[in-house]
Formats: C-alpha cells, structure tokens, sequence
C-alpha cells in the first residue's frame, strides 16, 4: 500500500479529521464550490462536484452547508473566488510530493508553502519536477477483516477496477476515475464497506524513509495538510506503519 494511503486511513480511523472538523468543513466547502463554478451545480453531470458532495456527506457535513456552496459556485450567492493551485517538491529521504491547493491569494499561499517545506527539511520544486511520476486513479481501502479475499476480487475486476493490492490489515483498490463510481456503487450494493474512496494520485514507485527523515516527512506531511489553503497533498514515501501509526 503506498504510504499516503496508509497515512490517510490511519489518521481516518484515530479521529485526527474530527479534532479538525472545522478546518475539514471549510476545505470541502471550497472544493464544492470550485467543483459548482468549473462543471455546473448539477452533481448527476459533474463528477468532480459528485465526488465533493460524497465526501462532504462522510464528514456529516449539513445540507445546508452543502446547497450553500454550490449556489456560491454557481453565481446564486456571492462568494470568494477561489483558484487552483497546484505546487511540486521534494520532502526528507527525496520523496516526491504534489500539493493542491484552493486559494483566493496565490503570493500567500505559495509563500506558505515555501517555509513549510523549508521548516521540515524539504524543498519546493519546478513545476513538473514530480509530476511524472503520479498517476490519477481512484483509491478505495477495504480492511481485510471484513472482506473475502477472493470474493472482493471478482467483485472489484468484475465491477471495472484495475488491480487490488494487499496491505497489512487493508486491501488497496485501484480504479481508472471513470469507473471509480460504479466499482464504489457495486461495493455499496454488495455490502462491502470500506475506510476510504477518493479519486487520488497514485506514485508509480516508493521512496523508502526510516528514522528521522520518516519523522520530518510525517511532520511536513501534517503541517501542509494544516494549512487552509491545502486541499490535497500527495507522497511517494514508503514509511514503517508503526511510525505512522505513533506519530497519527
């Protein structure tokens, strides 16, 4: 399992998204409203809204707050204008990263960026510098207590995923985006529950990281994540679980 997943699930299970549901709410307000403005406020027609609005929901974030931010993506209520950005570099141990980010001031936000990676012994690169070497694909966790191996497998290739992989304690399901939705839908219908589903960038190769670069990278890893401006961070670092799961 790459170790952003591993990173995003162990964090999911330990409540770190509910000590910050504040923080959680404001970013998935922004991301529904840019998701409204680029592909319009009808999710049937707009994957990327589709795909906001799920995750919203999983956050028990309300309806209201949800309709709000679409019709503030649409123009039927004001709002701020918020662009994408989107920023490469290098953590610790040479891991590659790629960060998101909604902002409606790109000199705040790329400054911001700048000193984390500076903070945490990393390094803001060119665009395109790391790029390569991610793909998009949806990313759905399944934990292995709770699934047949087997039957999880016809499940997924028979619903259009491209491959599961096997973790320590979960199944990872790769997906191309267009069939993200239907190989989740036929997990919904078939009563197979899952700890994550998102449309992620997957490294196609591993950095490995021990000791104390793992910790700086962990730390880097939290700090942007913190940040209001950062929607989604990416990493090719493949770090011990027990280093994850102290430092979650």
């Amino acid at each position: 399992m790459s170790g952003h997943s591993k990173w995003a699930s162990i964090r999911h299970k330990k409540g770190a998204v509910d000590a910050k549901r504040g923080k959680i709410f404001s970013k998935l307000n922004k991301e529904i409203t840019v998701a409204a403005r680029l592909g319009g406020g009808d999710p049937t027609g707009n994957p990327r809204l589709r795909a906001a609005i799920q995750a919203a929901k999983a956050q028990n974030m309300p309806k209201e707050n949800i309709e709000r931010a679409i019709k503030k993506g649409t123009g039927e209520l004001e709002g701020t204008a918020y662009e994408e950005v989107n920023y490469e570099g290098y953590g610790p141990g040479g891991v590659a990263m790629l960060i998101d980010c909604l902002t409606d001031n790109k000199k705040r936000t790329v400054a911001d960026i700048k000193h984390l990676f500076d903070r945490h012994g990393g390094n803001l690169g060119e665009p395109g510098c790391v790029a390569w070497m991610f793909q998009k694909k949806g990313l759905i966790l399944v934990e292995k207590d709770k699934v047949d191996e087997e039957s999880l497998l016809d499940l997924a290739l028979e619903a259009g995923a491209e491959d599961v992989k096997e973790g320590k304690a979960e199944f990872e399901v790769i997906t191309d985006p267009a069939v993200f939705d239907s190989v989740k839908k036929a997990f919904d219908e078939n009563g197979v529950s899952f700890s994550l589903a998102e449309i992620s960038m997957i490294p196609q190769n591993t950095v490995k990281v021990e000791g104390k670069k793992a910790t700086q990278m962990l730390n880097l890893l939290e700090a942007l994540e913190d940040n209001d401006d950062v929607n989604h961070v990416y990493a090719n670092f493949d770090i011990p679980d027990e280093v994850m799961e102290a430092m979650s």
